[in-house]
């Protein structure tokens, strides 16, 4: 049966402030955590209002002490930004607060428009050709396996322990596939973006993967979705039209601050290719009751050939966003702790 978790990107929902969304975020993943959900994962993304967090490192550490044993981690950092030493030692120190429950996602995309990138990298020059260079770079900070002649081959990433993070490369397109293969660590796909090419990218890293002598010898390969789930169909379209609102906002340019109520969203005055859109991108949507649900999850890990899926699910109403997850943990009969 194929493994469940949690994306979060922590909305802001209408009505409420970010430190609220944060509150719920914290309550989120101890009730996932209950009910047996493997790990939970936090996005980076800048200067977006609907977003109650930029900063996945310093979140990772309050969820993960927020909580007993549910792994915790980034979906992703996004690297080009950073020293690779440094987010080694942001890392490590996860690690040693928290052994054997952190997640490290590395992606190379900016998380943002291009005024937030010019910001992050002020003063910087960036090359995102040497991302895998810097993935390199971490594993070896990471597992003490710095290569004799590198510039840094002394350096330790403190604190030194005999335990690391899982390393994980996330991307939405098959070169983030072919460089996660290429360089032996775990590969998750953006499947929540509607990006088309996410089977071929998981078949690619599947078939292309070259062992790292440091890291697991096997491919380990999974999915986020965008999955909603409550006890009719009415009311599951119902709750996921403030995701069509949000998201819709995001494609067109339109920004909106918060994630938007569902009432908010049902009367918000869509033109005809606002509607298009939304119907285009329900198509790669889970959408509907837990029979329903379970068995597009099951479908979907199938055509992706992946034993994980991470869902995300921008529900406004917190009770019933924690519903869809029960129901959707109660369909796969996960073991409630």
């Amino acid at each position: 049966m194929v493994k469940l978790g949690v994306l979060d990107q922590v909305y802001v929902p209408e009505g409420r402030t970010a430190t609220e969304g944060l509150q719920q975020s914290t309550r989120l993943i101890q009730a996932t955590e209950s009910l047996g959900y493997s790990r939970f994962w936090v996005s980076e993304h800048h200067s977006m209002r609907a977003l109650a967090f930029s900063s996945p490192e310093v979140l990772v550490a309050h969820l993960a002490a927020a909580t007993s044993h549910i792994r915790v981690g980034s979906g992703g950092i996004m690297l080009p930004h950073y020293s690779a030493y440094k987010v080694a030692e942001n890392f490590r120190l996860l690690e040693a607060l928290h052994p054997g429950r952190i997640d490290l996602g590395l992606g190379r995309a900016p998380g943002g428009m291009p005024l937030a990138t010019r910001a992050l990298q002020q003063d910087k020059y960036v090359d995102v050709n040497k991302y895998p260079q810097q993935v390199l770079d971490i594993i070896g900070y990471l597992y003490d396996s710095i290569p004799a002649g590198h510039p840094f081959d002394k350096l330790l990433a403190a604190p030194a322990i005999s335990s690391a993070p899982e390393i994980w490369l996330l991307g939405s397109s098959g070169e983030s596939a072919r460089i996660a293969a290429m360089l032996g660590t775990s590969y998750a796909f953006a499947e929540f973006f509607g990006t088309p090419g996410g089977e071929a990218a998981t078949q690619h890293y599947n078939e292309h993967f070259k062992p790292n002598n440091v890291l697991e010898d096997h491919p380990r390969s999974m999915i986020a979705t965008l999955a909603i789930c409550a006890d009719t169909e009415e009311e599951a379209d119902r709750l996921a039209k403030s995701g069509d609102l949000l998201f819709l906002g995001i494609r067109t340019g339109l920004e909106v601050p918060f994630l938007p109520s569902a009432e908010t969203a049902v009367n918000y005055p869509y033109s005809e290719m606002d509607l298009l859109h939304i119907q285009q991108t329900r198509q790669r949507r889970i959408i509907g009751t837990p029979e329903q649900v379970k068995e597009q999850l099951i479908q979907m890990s199938k055509d992706y050939n992946v034993g994980e899926i991470l869902i995300n699910s921008p529900i406004h109403d917190e009770k019933a966003r924690i519903h869809s997850y029960k129901l959707i943990a109660d369909a796969f009969g996960m073991n409630a702790q």
